[in-house]
């Protein structure tokens, strides 16, 4: 932790959330590959009991909405330290993703019977929900260009498309939808935000998308999915018509220093296990891996960059706080692309010291290493950061817009 972002109640909450990871979480990651999911939600269920009876839970959340109204850089540093156990901090906390995304948006822009309907059981705890923004016939990168639907007919909505990579829609409640309701407005007014049940006739799960070869399953997921004459109540658009580009932009900033903090741990995790190793692996009599100058290099590289990620994301949370996130932008855009290379640098860099062992189950590395390639990814891929990042700054030189 960085002192400088330190608070009074940060003091006495991160040290006992620390302890509770430490001996309740990480304990269970020793059969995580051989578990059956099932198996894993019912220990996790009750976990999450005493989570609530230490009043931690929903964390994220202002005090009105039932959480400790931490600001975003505090639950920043919560959420690395959960993320010291990759794979069930955040869910026993009620801070995964997409939820934590969902949960905060509807909390700021939904209605007030959505809230009471959707957004209240899934504080509780009581359901999961899933995000669905992405299409396969369309660049993900650019969610100004949807096919997906949404078509008023009397009191009535209807939804058709096609999308996937809809993370967590396995055993979601409801997911919140993306669709265009003007195609003739202006290109970031196209689209409007929906909250579709998955019971609803025309609703599909097609299937998990396997990621290297794993389909995963439960909120491990991410599924394709086609609305077909999905018909959903006319109040059960989030904010107004033409307004879903802006609240995926307030939904994606902070979920980006979520992403980057959970990223921030991970990489902890990993530096943890090839730390370890370098200090106890003998390669020959007398001396250990951690002898050699290139493994010594992998140590103080790594140690520098997450240091470095850690300060740059809390920072940009600090700002956030302060400015919001559109004035923000350049931050954030900066902040994802350097931390997701960040994790899977320090990731790949263990996985090499571990040798053939790194590859295997024997660690949590390959598994780690499988489901954050994604990093570079998914909300908005490192090329397109960069591009917003370096256009912003040379704009600031006179250069305008290139002429088409």
């Amino acid at each position: 932790m960085e002192a400088i972002f330190i608070t009074k109640r940060l003091e006495i909450l991160l040290p006992a959330i620390r302890e509770f990871v430490e001996t309740e979480l990480i304990p269970l990651e020793n059969e995580h590959t051989t578990r059956p999911f099932k198996e894993t939600e019912k220990i996790l269920a009750q976990k999450r009991v005493i989570v609530k009876e230490k009043g931690w839970w929903n964390l994220h959340l202002p005090i009105h909405d039932g959480g400790m109204g931490l600001t975003l850089c505090e639950f920043g540093q919560v959420s690395e330290i959960l993320s010291l156990s990759p794979y069930y901090g955040q869910y026993t906390f009620n801070a995964q993703p997409p939820d934590i995304g969902n949960t905060e948006m509807i909390a700021r822009f939904a209605s007030e019977e959505i809230k009471a309907t959707y957004l209240q059981p899934l504080l509780e705890g009581k359901i999961r929900s899933c995000f669905s923004m992405t299409e396969p016939e369309l660049a993900g990168s650019n969610p100004t260009r949807l096919a997906t639907t949404a078509v008023k007919e009397g009191n009535e909505y209807i939804i058709n498309g096609h999308k996937w990579f809809t993370s967590s829609a396995d055993g979601a409640a409801f997911a919140v939808v993306m669709a265009v309701t003007n195609a003739n407005a202006a290109p970031h007014e196209r689209a409007s935000m929906f909250i579709v049940p998955t019971d609803t006739p025309g609703f599909e799960l097609v299937r998990n998308i396997p990621v290297f070869g794993e389909a995963g399953e439960g909120w491990a997921s991410h599924a394709e999915i086609r609305y077909t004459n999905c018909r959903i109540p006319i109040n059960n658009i989030i904010g107004s018509e033409g307004s879903g580009f802006k609240l995926a932009q307030e939904r994606l900033g902070p979920g980006r220093i979520h992403h980057c903090m959970r990223w921030v741990g991970i990489a902890e995790k990993a530096f943890d296990l090839m730390c370890q190793r370098a200090a106890t692996r003998e390669i020959k009599e007398g001396e250990m891996l951690g002898h050699q100058q290139f493994i010594q290099g992998f140590i103080a590289e790594s140690r520098v960059e997450i240091d470095a990620s850690r300060l740059l994301v809390l920072r940009t949370a600090h700002n956030i706080d302060l400015y919001g996130a559109a004035a923000t932008r350049d931050q954030i855009a900066g902040i994802k692309f350097f931390v997701a290379n960040m994790v899977l640098k320090v990731l790949d860099r263990a996985i090499q010291v571990h040798g053939a062992m790194g590859l295997s189950d024997e660690t949590m590395l390959a598994n780690l290493f499988q489901h954050e390639r994604g990093a570079r990814i998914w909300d908005g891929a490192d090329e397109v950061h960069k591009q917003s990042l370096a256009l912003s700054i040379l704009k600031k030189y006179g250069m305008s817009k290139k002429i088409k």
